[in-house]
C-alpha cells in the first residue's frame, strides 16, 4: 500500500517551513514550558491534541481539525467565561458572522455578504430542530432562549451546508447542541440583575430515573429594560420572557438509546414602531405590545448496528404564535428525519437520509400586511447521500454528496457538494470545497403584500398620497449560490491552534424588485414593487481564528474577518462590515477567581430602512469591551460581575428594514449568583 511519512511531504515542504517560521515567533515567547506540571501534553494522543469532536459537517462525529469546512465551536466554557446571557451575543465570537443588536429585543445575525434582521441564508437548529421560519426566511432570535448552562456546544459552519442540511443553509449553519441529561445530574439555580437586565433567574434539576435512564427539568425567566433611540428618548422596547422544559433519555441496551425533550415559552415584547397609513398624517407611531408563545416536542432513537453502521430516527412537533401590530401568525410544524451511516468498504464511509416536513400557517390580515390565502399547508420532501472516500489512507480524503429536495414553491432542487482534505504532515490540514446551495422562497415572498411606505401628497402626485407596496409573486424562484472555499489548520499541540479560511461566493437569481406602473385608486396613487430574481452578486473574503494557551492561567482567543460584497446593491439588504476583530482573554490569577476580558472591533457599515428619509442609515465603526469577574468561594457557589459595552454609554449597531426607529445599544452591568446542589 502506498504510504506517506513526514519526510516525504516534498510538495508541501516549502509551505510548511514558512508556516513554521511564522508560528515559531509565537513560541519563542511562549511561557508554556515553565508550567509543564499544570499543563502536561505528553500523555495526550494525537487524536486528543487535534481538538474537539463535531457532528455538523458530516452528520457524524469527527475531529474538528479533520473537518473539510469552515467550522467554529463555542464551548460551554466559552459561554460561561464570556458573560453573555443570550445566544446571539455568544455568536459574536465566531469569525465571519456579523451579529448586530437592533434594539433591546431584536438581533440581526448574518454571514458572508448580507445584513438584515432576518438572515435568510443562515439555517439555525437546536438539537436537530430547525428554528428557521418559512414566513419571512429567517430566525426570531428573541424567542430562542436556551438555558446557557445546559448548552454543550454551538457548532457554526460558515459557508454552504446544503449538501446535508438542505435549502436555506446557504451562507452557514448554526447547530446548538444541549447536554445529555446524564451530564446534568443534581441541581443548579442562578439569579441576577443589574443595568439593562433588572432581573433574571433560572433553575435546573437532573436525576437518575432508573438503570441507564436519566431526566432533567428546567425553568427560566428574565426581564430586560428599554434602550434609547438615537436622539436620546426612551425606545419603549423593554420585554420579558418565561420558558421551561424537560429532557428524558434512556439507554435501552448496549446499542440503542432514546430521547424525549420539549420546551414551552411565553413572552411580552414591547416596541415603538412607525406604521405607514394611507390617510394623513401617513405615518402612525404605535406603542406595540407583541405577544409571543410556542413550544416543541422532540423524540429520537439512535441505534448502533455494527462498528461501522448505525441509524438515527428523529421526529418533532413545533408550534409558534406571534401577535404584533403588523403581523399575527400561528404556525404548526411536523418534521420526520431518518439517517443511516455505513461503510461499504475500507475506503468508503457513506451516510444517507430522507426527510419529510409539513407546516401549517394561519395569518390574520391587516392594512399593513396581508397574505393570500390566509391559511396554507406546505410540504417538503428531501433525501441526501454523501460518501467520504479515503484516496490515500490517513492523508487524502474526498467527500462527495448531494441533497435532493421537493418543495411547494419551486419544485425540485439539487444541491451537490465536493470537499477535499489533505493531511500532508502531522498537525497540518489543507482543505478545499465547491458547493451549490439554494434559498427557497418564503411565504411572504410568494403570497404576501406589505404596505411599505406612503409618500405624502405633492404637486407631482396630483395632490394624492403615493402608496408603495411590496408584493410577493408565485413566479419568485430560488436564489442560488456557488461557493468556493480554501482552508488551512495548524494544531501543533493542545496549547495552540490556527485556522484560516478564504472563500469566493457567486450568487445567481438573488432577490430584487421590479417596479410596476403607477395606478390611480381615486384617493391615492399606488405603485407596487414585485419580487423577482434578476440580480447577481459576489462576495469574497478571509476568516482567521486562533487559540493560544499561553500558560495554565492564561488563554487567548483571536478571531478576525475580511469581507467584500456587492449584495447590498440589490434590494432590502444592508451591508456587512468589511473588517471585524475579536480578542478574548481568560485569566485565572487564582484557582477560585476568573478574570475574562473581551475586546471587539466592528467596521463601519450601512443599513436600509423605510424609517429613514432616503432609506439609508450610515453606521459608524465601534469598539466594545466586556469584562467578566467570577469568584468561587467553594465548589457550590459562584458570584460573578459582568460589564458589557464599557467603552461607550451607547452606540448604534443596526437598523431594521422597516417600521422601527434606530435604537442604540447601551452600556450594561449585572451581577449573578449561581448555586449548585
Amino acid at each position: 500500500m502506498y504510504k506517506l511519512d513526514f519526510n516525504t511531504c516534498l510538495a508541501s515542504k516549502s509551505l510548511i517551513k514558512l508556516l513554521h517560521v511564522l508560528v515559531g515567533v509565537l513560541f519563542v515567547f511562549n511561557p508554556l514550558p515553565l508550567f509543564a506540571e499544570q499543563l502536561d501534553l505528553t500523555g495526550l494522543s494525537l487524536e486528543d491534541l487535534m481538538g474537539v469532536k463535531v457532528t455538523s459537517v458530516s452528520k457524524k462525529e469527527q475531529s474538528l481539525s479533520d473537518s473539510a469546512a469552515a467550522i467554529f465551536v463555542i464551548t460551554n466554557e466559552d459561554l460561561k467565561h464570556s458573560g453573555v446571557t443570550n445566544i446571539p451575543d455568544a455568536l459574536r465570537m465566531v469569525p465571519g458572522l456579523t451579529v448586530a443588536r437592533i434594539d433591546s429585543n431584536k438581533w440581526a445575525v448574518n454571514s458572508r455578504g448580507t445584513a438584515s434582521r432576518f438572515g435568510d441564508k443562515l439555517l439555525v437548529l437546536i438539537d436537530g430542530r430547525s428554528v428557521y421560519t418559512s414566513s419571512f426566511s429567517g430566525v426570531y432570535w428573541e424567542v430562542q432562549n436556551v438555558m446557557l448552562e445546559d448548552v454543550e456546544r454551538i457548532e457554526v459552519i460558515r459557508g454552504p451546508g446544503a449538501t446535508l442540511w438542505g435549502a436555506n443553509a446557504v451562507n452557514g449553519v448554526i447547530n446548538i447542541i444541549t447536554k445529555h441529561a446524564e451530564d446534568t445530574l443534581g441541581g443548579l439555580a442562578s439569579v441576577g440583575g443589574g443595568i439593562n437586565e433588572p432581573a433574571f433567574a433560572s433553575t435546573r434539576y437532573g436525576t437518575s430515573l432508573g438503570e441507564n435512564t436519566w431526566g432533567r427539568i428546567y425553568a427560566k425567566g428574565f426581564k430586560e429594560d428599554e434602550f434609547k433611540i438615537s436622539r436620546g428618548d426612551d425606545a419603549g422596547d423593554d420585554w420579558d420572557m418565561r420558558q421551561g422544559g424537560f429532557r428524558w433519555e434512556s439507554n435501552l441496551n448496549a446499542n440503542d438509546s432514546v430521547n424525549l425533550q420539549g420546551d414551552i415559552y411565553q413572552g411580552d415584547i414591547n416596541q415603538q414602531i412607525i406604521l405607514p397609513s394611507v390617510a394623513a398624517p401617513y405615518r402612525i407611531y404605535v406603542d406595540d405590545d407583541t405577544e409571543v408563545s410556542g413550544g416543541n416536542l422532540v423524540a429520537s432513537w439512535q441505534s448502533i448496528l455494527s462498528s461501522t453502521s448505525g441509524f438515527t430516527l428523529q421526529a418533532y412537533y413545533d408550534w409558534t404564535e406571534r401577535e404584533e401590530a403588523f403581523v399575527h401568525e400561528r404556525r404548526n410544524s411536523f418534521d420526520l428525519d431518518f439517517q443511516h451511516r455505513f461503510s461499504p468498504g475500507n475506503r468508503h464511509d457513506l451516510v444517507w437520509g430522507i426527510r419529510y416536513r409539513h407546516t401549517d400557517d394561519d395569518f390574520v390580515n391587516n392594512p399593513v400586511f396581508s397574505i393570500i390565502p390566509e391559511s396554507q399547508g406546505d410540504d417538503l420532501y428531501s433525501a441526501f447521500i454523501q460518501d467520504e472516500i479515503s484516496l490515500v489512507q490517513d492523508y487524502l480524503r474526498l467527500t462527495l454528496g448531494s441533497k435532493f429536495e421537493h418543495n411547494d414553491y419551486t419544485g425540485y432542487e439539487v444541491q451537490p457538494g465536493l470537499r477535499l482534505l489533505w493531511k500532508p504532515c502531522p498537525y497540518h490540514r489543507l482543505w478545499t470545497s465547491v458547493s451549490r446551495a439554494v434559498r427557497t422562497p418564503s411565504r411572504g415572498e410568494s403570497d404576501g403584500i406589505v404596505l411599505n411606505k406612503v409618500i405624502p401628497p405633492s404637486s407631482a402626485s396630483s395632490g394624492l398620497p403615493v402608496v408603495i407596496n411590496t408584493v410577493g409573486t408565485s413566479e419568485y424562484a430560488s436564489e442560488k449560490l456557488t461557493a468556493y472555499e480554501l482552508g488551512y489548520r495548524f494544531v501543533p499541540n493542545q496549547a495552540f491552534s490556527l485556522d484560516v479560511t478564504t472563500f469566493y461566493n457567486n450568487y445567481d437569481k438573488a432577490r430584487t424588485v421590479e417596479a410596476g406602473d403607477y395606478v390611480n385608486r381615486g384617493t391615492y396613487i399606488e405603485k407596487n414593487l414585485y419580487f423577482n430574481n434578476n440580480f447577481s452578486a459576489h462576495s469574497y473574503g478571509a476568516e482567521v481564528s486562533g487559540t493560544w494557551q499561553a500558560a495554565w492561567w492564561l488563554k487567548l482567543d483571536l478571531a478576525c474577518s475580511y469581507l467584500v460584497s456587492d449584495m447590498e446593491d440589490g434590494w432590502q439588504v444592508g451591508q456587512e462590515p468589511t473588517y471585524q476583530a475579536s480578542l478574548r482573554s481568560a485569566f485565572t490569577p487564582r484557582e477560585d477567581l476568573d478574570v475574562d476580558i473581551w475586546f471587539r472591533y466592528v467596521d463601519n457599515t450601512s443599513a436600509l430602512s423605510t424609517a429613514a428619509a432616503d432609506n439609508l442609515f450610515e453606521i459608524d465603526d465601534y469598539f466594545t469591551l466586556d469584562i467578566c469577574l467570577a469568584w468561587r468561594p467553594n465548589d457550590k457557589w459562584e458570584l460573578s460581575l459582568v460589564g458589557q459595552n464599557l467603552l461607550e454609554s451607547r452606540h448604534l449597531e443596526f437598523v431594521q428594514e422597516s417600521f422601527t426607529l434606530p435604537t442604540e445599544v447601551e452600556r450594561g452591568v449585572y451581577g449573578k449568583i449561581t448555586f449548585q446542589f
